[in-house]
């Protein structure tokens, strides 16, 4: 009999090893205790760690494409920062490249902050190595909280959670930088305290603390306001001492904020509205906080983006009461935990008679409570909260080994077998296997193929010679799904996409460009089908 595709032999044989592995914990955690002793050892190894195991996946899922709109939206700021600007000149036929998360006038720039567009200026690359950079300091900010060798087991936990199989290493929207940050300011907050008065060490934490909250700035400013009030509340009983440090923190964030004054002024002509703003008064996209009034767009809308605008706005107002919302999300912070850990929550709880784990649980509280005013919730939203989720998993952890070692070890043995057991079936080329059980895998996504078409609608593209120009015409029943995504610099990419404005006006963009290769793309047969404009 088989179950999913595992015979009985396959069952026995995963618990044989989950066995040996539990036999072998003795040894395995004499090494551990020895390489958490060295941090850079330690920080090394979790930073490689879940590229080596991303990249191992490559033969069966290749390395991850853009494929939403946010994803290229973001890709735009990186090309964007490579023409070392910050924003785009108008175009003369801008109305032909109208596309989501995107404003067109007084500039062609994206709408998002500029954090993960600096990321993306190595492509995957730099999303890959934000994700090692987050388990890495991980570590670093729970050596503030807890012995070294706690502080290891939360980087692996780390690598298994936010790793090779997650959405953040998976996409190109983010949510590792500003992880960074966070674990930044909440490693550096604790050692501040601790910092003996020593003026270098005071004023290098300081500075680190500085740095997290203007990343944090650069990525998520909304929510980096209730940083700064967490940080607050962390230094108030001892405002006197950290007056000097605060000073220099401030100093390491101005370079950030800075840079999110020009590029406001270089997008919207003013320091002080953000991009983000400016669509939401031309677009009416992002909808507004739901205390505010629904916003009205202020210039012609394309039928998608009109499409876009009315599901935003019947999230704006049906989103239910505030604390019926507020409780509704409290599922999606399932995000930020391996299953087993579940366990160990209530024993945090614990340890709240701490002042610092009091704070740590009051900061997340703040961070719940601010973004519910906004209709929309993701998990990168709350990024900079990462380390200290995996500090509630680790002090949890920490107050049962106290009790029990042996239901510690058991937990974590079941979260080592939960990751390996769902990265092994990925690893594996049994595809029937992973068609069976990829249902019932939760927070996990790993790049499945290519349903929408982009890939091999790319392919077609690139193997043809010379320069291209891509009408797309949308079918009266497509939704959502944007195709319409160019560089930084249309003119001069190889490929330019725009939208399918009836012959009239085409026949303007085809005179504007007369060298490129003309074809019509209809994203919405099955599958997408590209072929020769007809003139």
């Amino acid at each position: 009999m088989q179950f999913f595709g595992f015979s009985a032999s396959d069952l026995v044989e995963f618990v044989i090893a989950l066995v040996f592995l539990a036999l072998a914990w003795e040894r395995v955690q004499t090494y551990g205790q020895r390489l958490a002793r060295h941090t850079g050892w330690s920080m090394a190894i979790l930073a490689a760690l879940p590229i080596v195991l991303r990249l191992a996946l490559v033969p069966q899922y290749p390395i991850p494409t853009p494929n939403v709109s946010d994803d290229f939206s973001y890709v735009l700021i990186a090309d964007t920062l490579r023409h070392f600007r910050i924003a785009n000149p108008v175009h003369p036929m801008h109305q032909f490249f109208e596309t989501y998360f995107v404003l067109q006038e007084p500039a062609y720039a994206s709408i998002f902050p500029l954090g993960q567009g600096f990321i993306l200026l190595l492509g995957w690359a730099g999303v890959a190595l934000s994700i090692g950079a987050l388990c890495a300091l991980c570590y670093w900010m729970l050596r503030a909280w807890t012995t070294p060798g706690w502080a290891l087991i939360g980087g692996l936990l780390a690598v298994m959670e936010f790793g090779p199989l997650n959405q953040w290493m998976n996409s190109f929207w983010g949510g590792a930088v500003a992880g960074c940050a966070g674990c930044l300011v909440f490693g550096a907050l604790p050692r501040l305290k601790d910092g003996g008065g020593r003026a270098g060490t005071m004023s290098f934490l300081a500075a680190l603390l500085g740095l997290g909250i203007g990343i944090s700035w650069l990525c998520r400013p909304y929510e980096s306001i209730f940083l700064i009030l967490s940080v607050c509340l962390f230094l108030l009983p001892d405002w006197r001492a950290m007056a000097k440090p605060a000073a220099w923190a401030v100093v390491a964030a101005i370079p950030a904020i800075a840079l999110s004054l020009a590029q406001n002024k270089q997008v919207t002509g003013n320091w002080t509205t953000l991009p983000y703003q400016l669509s939401q008064y031309q677009y009416g996209v992002p909808t507004t906080f739901t205390p505010q009034a629904l916003p009205v767009p202020h210039r012609m809308l394309t039928r998608e983006q009109r499409l876009d605008y009315e599901q935003q706005s019947l999230v704006h107002d049906s989103t239910g009461g505030y604390w019926r919302r507020w409780a509704g999300r409290l599922r999606f912070y399932r995000f930020f935990f391996l299953a087993p850990l579940y366990l160990v929550i209530p024993l945090f709880l614990l340890r709240l008679r701490e002042r610092r784990f009091r704070w740590a649980l009051l900061t997340i509280l703040l961070f719940s409570l601010g973004t519910n005013f906004y209709p929309y919730f993701y998990s990168h939203y709350i990024a900079a909260l990462t380390c200290l989720f995996v500090l509630i998993a680790v002090s949890g952890l920490e107050r049962l080994s106290w009790w029990s070692p042996l239901a510690a070890r058991i937990v974590l043995l079941l979260c080592a077998a939960h990751f390996l057991f769902w990265y092994g079936l990925h690893a594996s080329r049994a595809a029937g296997l992973d068609a069976a059980l990829s249902p019932y895998e939760t927070w996990d996504n790993i790049n499945h193929g290519d349903p929408r078409g982009r890939i091999a609608i790319n392919r077609q593209l690139d193997a043809a010679p010379g320069r291209q120009l891509v009408f797309v015409r949308y079918s009266p029943r497509h939704q959502f799904e944007e195709w319409v995504h160019n560089a930084a610099d249309i003119d001069h990419a190889r490929i330019v996409w725009a939208r399918d404005l009836g012959p009239e006006e085409n026949r303007k963009l085809l005179g504007y460009y007369p060298d490129r290769t003309a074809w019509l793309l209809e994203p919405d047969a099955r599958p997408p089908r590209l072929g020769p404009y007809p003139r």
